[in-house]
């Protein structure tokens, strides 16, 4: 079986800056991951690309020929990426091992996780090669500097969750840039009607029956919460990783290695 993280979000929110950190925390612990690039759009990297999108499309030559537009561009790319699964990607895929680690850096068009069905059908293509697939969504620090940014995050975080049908682990990036974290601590794991509180104060009486159907949603869902990223403390990644692994089962179908052994003759 192999495994992979799908590392989704919005534009900015510091996909490719963890995937990057990711894999320098890797080669620090001698654990072997490969990044792959799927953002046609895509130019400069930190990391070792194992896999590139760009090889079978890129954004500048859609928008070039086709006369479209950034937002269309990259629609047009995914699914041209969606149209070739069966060739493109699963001949690069047959260059891995069953129990090679993939981390797919995606783009940050929101769309493509909320109701186009490119990335849907690209993670049940990745399942078809037996592998155990997380996504995990990153959101930037600044979605929590109130409740009606957190509860827009937590709606989009859904939209994912619900359209790709995989184990959801949320990511809060950019935590090194938050000054005041006091406040922070209370959205990384809120009570309901502490969120519902802040809202209504913020919003007019006409929306309470909508504010309280929204974090019911958030609620029912879990939702709420969110695992912090600092990526200037290692313990900060492991732990990150270590809550990722145990969503796919990484390491648990592993042999067992036994190590030959003669005892001492009796003298």
């Amino acid at each position: 079986m192999g495994y992979a993280q799908l590392v989704i979000g919005p534009a900015g929110s510091g996909k490719s800056t963890y995937c990057s950190s990711l894999y320098e925390h890797c080669v620090a612990s001698r654990r072997t991951i490969h990044v792959v690039n799927l953002d046609p759009a895509a130019e400069n990297f930190d990391y070792p690309v194992a896999m590139d999108i760009r090889e079978l499309i890129s954004l500048d030559d859609v928008m070039e020929e086709l006369g479209l537009g950034p937002n269309g561009g990259l629609v047009y790319c995914m699914e041209h990426l969606e149209d070739n699964l069966d060739d493109w990607l699963t001949e690069e895929l047959d260059n891995y091992l069953d129990d090679d680690y993939l981390v797919f850096d995606c783009p940050g068009q929101i769309e493509l996780y909320s109701h186009v069905p490119v990335l849907k059908n690209f993670v049940e293509h990745l399942k078809r090669k037996n592998f155990s697939v997380c996504a995990v969504y990153v959101l930037d620090s600044q979605f929590m500097t109130d409740v009606t940014k957190f509860i827009s995050g937590c709606m989009a975080c859904l939209s994912a969750m619900v359209q790709l049908e995989l184990p959801h682990v949320n990511i809060l990036s950019k935590m090194d840039l938050v000054t005041n974290k006091k406040y922070l601590d209370d959205f990384l794991d809120p009570e309901p009607t502490f969120l519902l509180s802040e809202l209504n104060q913020r919003m007019g009486p006409q929306y309470a029956k909508l504010n309280k159907a929204l974090i019911e949603l958030v609620n029912n869902y879990s939702m709420v919460s969110f695992i912090p990223l600092d990526l200037r403390k290692e313990k900060s990644i492991q732990y990150v990783l270590g809550q990722i692994d145990n969503c796919i089962q990484y390491g648990e179908d592993a042999d067992v290695k036994v190590k030959d052994f003669d005892p001492e003759e009796d003298e």
